[in-house]
């Protein structure tokens, strides 16, 4: 995953391992950090249970196996697959919950923890990834056409920081800061003198901006070299092209978008991997820094230099 870490300011930390990268948190109140350390735990668990597709007993894969039937939901899984389906619409199907499939036959069919050095065989199967709008959500009622497997990676994860954040917040009155791999969401007030620090860098000897998130802003990085599989010259990476269902062209090596709210930074920064040359056209005035395959950098709407 792209390292992006924090720099914390009167705050205290804690980290571990979850889903094939770290969890973070910093809080402004070190008093407050097991307790927010066990709140943002319980967000990521429920998350997990709901919409994990390398779990057996997730929710989302006991919807994906009702062959077309309609299942009823949870409020929290059909909240993640409404902002999926949200996030597919707004990027004109850039951003697609359809592609598990695609991802399974690309060799990416468990925790990426678990794929880290496996070889893939040489002909890697790939499915035609079906359109997103197969997919219906009626409240609660959740219908996933047969042989469909949906993959949430490129919104849960944003959601669950953001989620994580605003419970942290509001039950313990603190400031707090989210990092979910590249997904970073921060909520309540921030440090009071330079609000919160932030080291954007893919990985070590890249190119990085230290850059300063106001209190509720967000941020997420997208990255075309950090979850990769194969072997050597013919390494694979995990942002599907639904169009082609293969990984999407190298045109960035990263795309690091601001906003505020984690799901819309990494809508947008995985539509601008998807959409290669076009990126900037989608970005428009969006704070967002895009690094090229030679590690040359682009700056759009404002992102500091």
């Amino acid at each position: 995953m792209p390292l992006v870490e924090t720099l914390p300011i009167r705050a205290d930390t804690a980290q571990w391992p979850v889903w094939g990268t770290t969890a973070r948190i910093v809080v402004t109140d070190p008093s407050r950090l097991p307790e927010a350390t066990e709140l943002v735990r319980s967000e990521l668990a429920a998350v997990d249970a709901a919409c994990s597709r390398f779990r057996a007993d997730s929710e989302l894969r006991r919807a994906c196996r009702a062959g077309g039937e309609p299942v009823t939901v949870s409020p929290l899984l059909a909240h993640l697959v409404g902002a999926a389906l949200d996030a597919a619409r707004e990027t004109g199907g850039a951003v697609d919950p359809t592609v598990g499939g695609a991802l399974c036959g690309l060799g990416y069919d468990r925790d990426f923890a678990a794929l880290t050095g496996r070889r893939v065989a040489p002909a890697v199967r790939v499915f035609a990834t079906p359109d997103w709008r197969a997919v219906r959500l009626r409240g609660l009622e959740l219908t996933v056409p047969d042989g469909v497997l949906l993959d949430l990676g490129a919104t849960a994860k944003a959601m669950a920081a953001d989620r994580a954040a605003a419970r942290v917040a509001e039950r313990l009155d603190v400031g707090v800061l989210v990092a979910l791999g590249g997904d970073i969401a921060t909520a309540g007030p921030a440090p009071t003198d330079q609000g919160w620090q932030i080291l954007v860098q893919d990985r070590p000897g890249d190119p990085g901006d230290c850059v300063r998130l106001p209190a509720g802003a967000a941020l997420a990085t997208s990255s075309t070299a950090g979850r990769t599989w194969g072997r050597p010259g013919e390494l694979l990476h995990h942002i599907v092209d639904p169009r082609t269902g293969r990984p999407a062209p190298t045109v960035w090596r990263t795309v690091s978008v601001a906003a505020f709210t984690c799901l819309r930074a990494n809508t947008l920064s995985t539509a601008a991997i998807v959409r290669g040359h076009a990126a900037s056209d989608l970005l428009g005035r969006t704070p967002s820094r895009l690094v090229t395959p030679d590690l040359d950098i682009l700056r759009l709407g404002g992102w500091p230099s």
